[in-house]
C-alpha cells in the first residue's frame, strides 16, 4: 500500500476511535462535563494527563528545536519535566482536597473576591489562547504535508474533529479520548526512534544510542554530530547554551513554576475521587511522560545527523538539486522547506553563513515528522507518526479548550453574573461556550501572531507569572489578602506581557511580526520567554506587600486554608486577627 493511501487509513481509524470514544462518553451533567464525574482511575488519569500535557509542541517541536539548539534545548526537558514535580507535590493533592471544579473557583473562595475570581479567569483566558495557538499550527503542519491538503483545510478538519468529541464529552469524553490519544502518540514516537537507533548505532535503545558509537565505527554519535555541526559553522552541539546561563536558568524556572501554573493541566486532578488519587495521578503522568521526554534528545540528535548527512553526503560535497530525494520534495510543497541555488552551481549548499546558506526556508517543526522519511524507514511508520503528531495537538487543543469553556461558563456566568441558572442551562451554556472557544482557536490558526511558533513557552511565562503565585500562597500562606492576590496577578501578567510587547511585538494581533530587539536591550540578557520567572517575582512581591497593609482575610477563609493544607483529624489552629 502507498504512503498516502497508508496515512489516510491510519489517521482515518484514529479519528474514529476517538469519535466514538466521544459518542459513547458524552457527559450528562456538569459534573461529567468539567471533572468527568470526579471518579477516574488514578492510572487513566496519568495517562490522559499525559496526552493533555504532550501537546503539538512536545511531540512535533522540542526535537526539533532541541535538534538545532542543542545542549541549550535542555531547558525544555528540565522545565517542562520538574515542573510536574512540583506540581505533583505542591499543587494537585491541595487543590483536590479542596474538591471543586475550576482553578478561579479555588482562587475566589480562596481570596473571599469576585473580582479575585475574575481577574483569574483572564489570565486564564490569556495563557490558554496563547498556548492553544501553538497546537492549531501542529494541526496545520501534519495535515498539509501528510494528508496533502493546504494549510487551512487542515485546520478546518481538526477544528471539526475537536468540536465534536470537546462540545459532546466534555471532561467525561476529553479524558477517554486522550487516553487513546496517548497509546498513539507514544507509539508513534518511540517506534521511529527505535528504528533510527537500531540503523545510526545498532542499539535499540534510543535513550542509550544517544550515548553509543556509531555502527561500524569507535566514533561516538554526539561527537560525528559536534564534528558535522562545527564544520558548516555552526556552534557545537553538546555545549551550545542558550545565550547565556543566567538566561537557561530563567527559563527553565519559567517553565517549571508555568507548569505547576497552567490551568487545564491542574483540572486534571479534580477527575479523581481522593487526595491520594490525585498525587498518584501526578506520578503516573511522570512516567508517562518521561518516555517521551527521555526519548526526545535521542530523536533530535539523530534526526539532525540524518538531515545533515543527506544535505552533505561527503565533507565539501553539497546534495545536487536534481538528485533530492522525494521527502525533500514532499516537504517542499507544504512551503516549509525550501532552497535557492544563489551561486548555480546546481547544488543545495547548508552553512551557517546566511549569504552562503542556500537553504532558504527551514521550519523546525518538520523534524520530527520528516525524521522517519529521512531515515528511508517503512510507510507504517511514516503514517503512524502523522497520526501520533495529530493526536498529540487535538488531545492538548481540547484540554485547554475545556479550560477555557469552564472559565467562562462556570466562573464568569455561574459564579458572578447568573448564579441561579440551573444545571441545564449551566451544561447548554458550557458547550456553545466551548464551540466559540473552538472558533476563536481556529481563527488564531489560520491567523497566527507573527512569532507563533514561541508562543507555546510564553503561555507557561504567562501562567508563571499570574496563577502560579496565587496558587501558592492561597495554599501555603494564611495573611495574604484579596487586596493583595489581585494586585499581585495583575501585576506579574502585566510586566511579563509588556516585557514581551517591548520586544516582541504585540502577539495577539494577527500579522505582528518581531521588532527586531536584540539581546543586548533585554532585562539581564533574559529573553521573552523566559521573563515569566521575573513575572512571578514581582507578583509575590506586589501581593505580600499589599497585604502588609490590607485589613487581614476573614476567619473562615484561614480555616478553609487550614483544612486545606491539614490531613483529616489533626488539631487547627487558626487566629482570629480582625
Amino acid at each position: 500500500m502507498d504512503l498516502q493511501t497508508l496515512t489516510y487509513v491510519i489517521v482515518g481509524l484514529t479519528f474514529s476511535l476517538y469519535i466514538g470514544i466521544a459518542f459513547w462518553a458524552r457527559a450528562g451533567s456538569t459534573k461529567e462535563f468539567y471533572v468527568a464525574g470526579g471518579d477516574i482511575n488514578p492510572i487513566h488519569n496519568g495517562m490522559a494527563t499525559a496526552a493533555d500535557w504532550m501537546s503539538a509542541a512536545s511531540f512535533i517541536s522540542m526535537a526539533g528545536l532541541i535538534a538545532f539548539m542543542g545542549y541549550g534545548g535542555s531547558v525544555f526537558l528540565m522545565g517542562w519535566t520538574g515542573g510536574y514535580v512540583i506540581l505533583a507535590l505542591l499543587v494537585a493533592p491541595y487543590l483536590r482536597k479542596y474538591g471543586k471544579f475550576t482553578v478561579p473557583e479555588f482562587i475566589g473562595d480562596r481570596y473571599y473576591s469576585h473580582a479575585a475570581r475574575a481577574v483569574a479567569v483572564l489570565c486564564l483566558i490569556i495563557c490558554s489562547v496563547t498556548y492553544v495557538i501553538g497546537q492549531m499550527k501542529g494541526v496545520g503542519v501534519a495535515f498539509s504535508r501528510f494528508l496533502q491538503v493546504d494549510y487551512d483545510t487542515g485546520l478546518y478538519v481538526g477544528m471539526i474533529i475537536v468540536l465534536f468529541y470537546a462540545v459532546l464529552g466534555g471532561m467525561k469524553g476529553i479524558t477517554y479520548t486522550q487516553i487513546a490519544q496517548y497509546c498513539v502518540l507514544i507509539m508513534a514516537y518511540t517506534i521511529p526512534a527505535i528504528f533510527i537507533s537500531l540503523q545510526l548505532t545498532g542499539n535499540p535503545i534510543p535513550q542509550l544510542g544517544l550515548g553509543s558509537t556509531l555502527v561500524g565505527s569507535d566514533v561516538y554519535l554526539l561527537d560525528r554530530l559536534d564534528q558535522v555541526v562545527t564544520d558548516l559553522g555552526f556552534r557545537e552541539y553538546t555545549t551550545d547554551v542558550r545565550l547565556s546561563g543566567l538566561n537557561m536558568f530563567a527559563f527553565t524556572l519559567s517553565l517549571m513554576i508555568g507548569t505547576a501554573g497552567l490551568p487545564h493541566v491542574i483540572i486534571r486532578f479534580f477527575t479523581v475521587s481522593s487526595v491520594q488519587g490525585a498525587r498518584s495521578s501526578a506520578g503516573w503522568a511522570l512516567v508517562f511522560i518521561a518516555i517521551l521526554y527521555t526519548t526526545a534528545p535521542a530523536v533530535a540528535g539523530m534526526a539532525r545527523l540524518n538531515f545533515i548527512q543527506t544535505l552533505e553526503p561527503e565533507p565539501g560535497q553539497y546534495l545536487r538539486i536534481d538528485e533530492r530525494p522525494q521527502w525533500f520534495r514532499n516537504w517542499e510543497k507544504t512551503g516549509l522547506l525550501g532552497f535557492e541555488d544563489k551561486n548555480n552551481d546546481g547544488r543545495i549548499q547548508y552553512s551557517a553563513d546566511a549569504e552562503r546558506n542556500e537553504m532558504t526556508t527551514f521550519d523546525q517543526d518538520i523534524m520530527v515528522l520528516a525524521n522517519p522519511e529521512i531515515a528511508g524507514l517503512p510507510n507504517w511508520v511514516i503514517a503512524l507518526v502523522a497520526a501520533g503528531g495529530l493526536a498529540a495537538a487535538l488531545s492538548t487543543a481540547a484540554g485547554l479548550l475545556l479550560a477555557i469553556s469552564s472559565a467562562i461558563s462556570h466562573d464568569l456566568l455561574k459564579g458572578i453574573f447568573t448564579p441561579g441558572i440551573t444545571e441545564k442551562q449551566e451544561l447548554l451554556a458550557s458547550r456553545v461556550t466551548m464551540a466559540l472557544a473552538v472558533l476563536g482557536a481556529g481563527y488564531l490558526g489560520l491567523h497566527p501572531p507573527g512569532f507563533a511558533a514561541g508562543t507555546v513557552a510564553l503561555a507557561f511565562g504567562l501562567a508563571a507569572s499570574s496563577i502560579f503565585p496565587a496558587l501558592m500562597m492561597g495554599i501555603f500562606s494564611k495573611s495574604v489578602t484579596r487586596e493583595g492576590a489581585v494586585a499581585g496577578m495583575i501585576c506579574g501578567i502585566g510586566v511579563t506581557l509588556f516585557y514581551v510587547f517591548q520586544h516582541k511585538g504585540i502577539m495577539f494581533i494577527p500579522g505582528t511580526d518581531f521588532l527586531g530587539d536584540t539581546a543586548a536591550n533585554w532585562f539581564l540578557g533574559i529573553e521573552p520567554n523566559a521573563f515569566g520567572v521575573v513575572g512571578a517575582l514581582v507578583n509575590f512581591i506586589v501581593a505580600l506587600a499589599v497585604s502588609r497593609v490590607s485589613a487581614p482575610p476573614p476567619l473562615h477563609v484561614q480555616e478553609l486554608v487550614e483544612s486545606i493544607r491539614i490531613p483529616s483529624g489533626a488539631t487547627i489552629h487558626y487566629e482570629d486577627k480582625t
